[in-house]
């Protein structure tokens, strides 16, 4: 407890000078309208009092315990008056005797007012005894209570911590008041204003004011304590020089300030800075600077300039190794005049800046670091340039360099586009064992290289990962994998992928259905593609050509002419009208059942649309021509599909062969073999089988 301050260097010093009026007056003030008492009576309670245990220290807002906030500051200001030395002490006194009455209030419950008083009345004149010989500075002084003679152990502890509270009081009530004073300082009051001014309000501002005046009022009791220090050394060496010599009145006595012990310390925001570690933090902070924004880069005149704008003006096929090395010769140049010189390259000859750069990557004065590997690797990734990226990895690890996540994310978004989903996923895994976690993007690149590559489940897993860390894949990605899982006829991916959408809230648009439709559809359940299919209408989205196209598709896998002619005729009572993708399916199912004339009035419609009919179209004739054993229109059908045989895939390669085979054109489906071992594509078993069964079947066939 810093009780010093107040009592010690003023209070004590006056009170210990006081007559005993002031106790005869707390005496009287204690005993009013009472009967006295006995001292033996007040000495027996005192000499035996119960046992006092701890008590709780308690702040009461009465009225008798306010604060004389005015007598208080006058007792600090000024110590040669004696009615201020009076009011201090009655303020002590008063404190004092209040909180000791309700302390023996708590303990002596049985006694009554006048005992209590008479108690009262011998713990004030024994205090102010102590006063009075100078013995309270020692016991409110010390960190322990001192036993005395007259009291016991416990009422004397309860005396001083009750002394102890009192002096507290008193101190927080002179440094309240003292706050008050600064809190109004023109310097307080300017600060605040530019608070203000910057848009400071409220609490923070209310915070701020009360430090800077705690600061103010810190300032000016250092400067006070310099100029008692002053004066207390030009009236020592004063008095000295009138001993020594009359001569050295007139000499000013030499003030100077004590020694310092220590080193400075100094704090900011609560941040020691006098530690030496911010002296190294300093010249990191100096050392980043100079990165971030660096030297002017040199002038350049002359035969170096003359270098330069060859460098700039070089294509794209030139070795620019030579006048970069000149240029180094003639400028020596730093970090700054390399970057100054990239970007120049970058806006004036593109073609040229990625080999510059290269080159530059190696040398000393440029101070390579993992970033400038980055940029160019990006750079190069941008245009897909892949074995570039491959060769500027493989250099920087040579130079001591590993890549960072940033160039590993880089790589993930390359290998991605280009559909290397080996490299990208080896990629990936780098940047979790570097312990970064993907974010949108880097799901989104590595999802849609699975789905490019045939493996949505891959990128259905990394999918429900992306929904346990809590991040919201998009629509476009949903979308996709129910696009890969609908081409491939998987009906119960495509079911998990549409329940996680419904979900997730999105709104189930005309995709969605028709993608629904083509899963179910491809998988044989044309029930399930129907009811998709009717829950699209429900919901207020018109079927288009497509959609109905893949719904004719479903009932074909089970041969249900009946149901898919019943939806067109209800589609076109809606104003349906068929396209190319209805009329494609419509031709293949009816060319499978070999109804050649309807399936030419169709080739009509078509050509009524003014569209060139497609591949799939082309197929469906020369399979069904040659079934039906019409050789013409058959090797015409032939010569389309020979003249397009790059747009041809193995499956259309195999039902062409089949046909040929079936009707009994050999040569035709040999000479189709060809084209489709020529193309890398291997036939499968069972079309050598047809091939060679009908090889032999000719050869056996009498000539007419």
């Amino acid at each position: 407890m810093n009780l010093k301050h107040l009592i010690f260097r003023k209070s004590i010093n006056h009170i210990s000078k006081l007559s005993p009026k002031p106790a005869s007056t707390i005496s009287a003030a204690i005993s009013t309208s009472l009967h006295p008492i006995s001292s033996v009576q007040s000495s027996a309670y005192i000499k035996n009092p119960k046992p006092i245990s701890p008590f709780i220290r308690r702040i009461h807002l009465t009225r008798e315990t306010k604060l004389s906030y005015a007598s208080v500051e006058a007792n600090v200001v000024s110590s040669d008056s004696e009615d201020e030395d009076d009011g201090t002490t009655k303020e002590f006194l008063s404190r004092f005797v209040w909180i000791m009455r309700g302390k023996l209030s708590e303990v002596y419950t049985d006694c009554d007012k006048e005992t209590i008083n008479g108690m009262l009345l011998v713990i004030v004149e024994k205090v102010v005894e102590e006063m009075e010989k100078g013995g309270i500075q020692r016991m409110v002084g010390s960190k322990v209570a001192i036993p005395s003679q007259d009291f016991s152990e416990d009422l004397w502890k309860t005396v001083w911590e009750a002394s102890n509270m009192v002096l507290e009081d008193m101190e927080k009530a002179r440094k309240k008041e003292r706050m008050k004073q600064f809190l109004q300082a023109e310097e307080v009051k300017e600060k605040c204003r530019f608070a203000g001014e910057v848009g400071i309000r409220g609490d923070l501002l209310r915070e701020l004011r009360f430090k800077w005046a705690k600061e103010k009022m810190e300032e000016n009791d250092f400067y006070e304590s310099l100029q008692r220090f002053r004066s207390g050394k030009q009236e020592k060496g004063g008095n000295v020089l009138k001993e020594q010599a009359v001569a050295a009145e007139d000499t000013p006595a030499i003030a100077s300030l004590p020694k310092r012990k220590g080193k400075i310390k100094y704090k900011i925001y609560g941040l020691d800075l006098s530690d030496p570690k911010w002296a190294e933090v300093a010249d990191k902070i100096h050392e980043k600077e100079e990165m971030l924004w660096p030297l002017e880069p040199k002038p350049i005149s002359g035969k170096c300039k003359l270098v330069m704008d060859k460098i700039l003006s070089l294509k794209k096929e030139d070795d620019p190794s030579q006048l970069l090395a000149e240029w180094i010769q003639l400028l020596q140049p730093t970090r700054v005049d390399w970057i100054t010189l990239l970007d120049k390259l970058e806006q004036q000859n593109p073609g040229v800046h990625l080999k510059v750069m290269e080159l530059v990557l190696g040398e000393e004065s440029f101070q390579t670091n993992v970033r400038d590997y980055t940029k160019l690797i990006d750079a190069y990734a941008k245009e897909d340039r892949v074995e570039d990226v491959e060769r500027i990895l493989r250099k920087m690890v040579e130079n001591g360099m590993m890549p960072d996540s940033l160039t590993i994310t880089v790589l993930v978004h390359m290998y991605s586009k280009v559909g290397n989903v080996a490299r990208a996923n080896d990629a990936f895994e780098s940047l979790r064992n570097y312990g970064f976690q993907p974010d949108t993007k880097i799901y989104n690149s590595m999802m849609m290289a699975y789905i490019n590559a045939g493996e949505p489940r891959q990128g259905e897993q990394l999918l429900r990962e992306m929904e346990t860390r809590d991040i919201k894949p998009s629509e476009e990605i949903y979308m996709a994998l129910l696009r890969s899982y609908a081409r491939r006829g998987d009906a119960v991916g495509a079911g998990r992928i549409a329940n996680s959408m419904q979900f997730a809230g999105f709104q189930h648009n005309l995709e969605y259905f028709a993608l629904l439709v083509e899963a179910y559809g491809q998988a044989g359940d044309c029930d399930q593609a129907r009811s998709n299919f009717d829950n699209m209408i429900k919901l207020g989205h018109k079927p288009d050509d497509k959609c109905t196209a893949n719904m004719i598709a479903a009932y074909e896998k089970k041969n249900l002419l009946d149901k898919a002619l019943n939806l067109l005729m209800e589609l076109e009572k809606d104003g349906f009208e068929p396209g190319i993708e209805t009329y494609t399916v419509l031709v293949d199912w009816l060319g499978r059942l070999r109804l050649v004339d309807e399936t030419e009035k169709l080739l009509d419609k078509i050509a009524e649309l003014g569209e060139v009919p497609p591949l799939k179209v082309h197929v469906s004739l020369c399979d069904m021509y040659s079934r039906a054993k019409s050789e013409k229109k058959a090797l015409q059908a032939v010569g389309v599909l020979e003249a397009r045989k790059d747009e041809l895939g193995p499956n259309e390669f195999e039902r062409i062969i089949t046909a040929l085979c079936a009707g009994g054109f050999v040569q035709d489906a040999q000479r189709i073999l060809q084209l489709m071992e020529a193309k890398g594509f291997a036939a499968s078993e069972q079309v050598k089988f047809s091939l060679s069964s009908s090889q032999v079947f000719s050869q056996k066939r009498p000539k007419k």
